[in-house]
């Protein structure tokens, strides 16, 4: 996974934690907590992709380490 995408997988899972602390403070009324939600649920749906594009990187690498042994 390159920096800027470890960055950006860092910083979708900050915005994860703000929303999810500002939800549960109550705080916000009915409108604000269904786009807080609306924006968390995206923001899980693109964490998700990047936890699925770095297991199959390193399932990628695995296979060619293995490759390289039986060589």
């Amino acid at each position: 996974m390159s920096k800027k995408k470890e960055n950006n997988f860092e910083e979708m899972l900050s915005r994860l934690q703000e929303i999810s602390d500002a939800l549960e403070s109550g705080d916000a009324g009915l409108d604000q907590s269904i786009k807080l939600y609306e924006e968390g649920i995206g923001l899980a749906k693109n964490c998700f992709a990047a936890l699925k594009d770095a297991e199959l990187k390193v399932t990628e690498l695995k296979k060619q380490l293995e490759n390289n042994s039986k060589e």
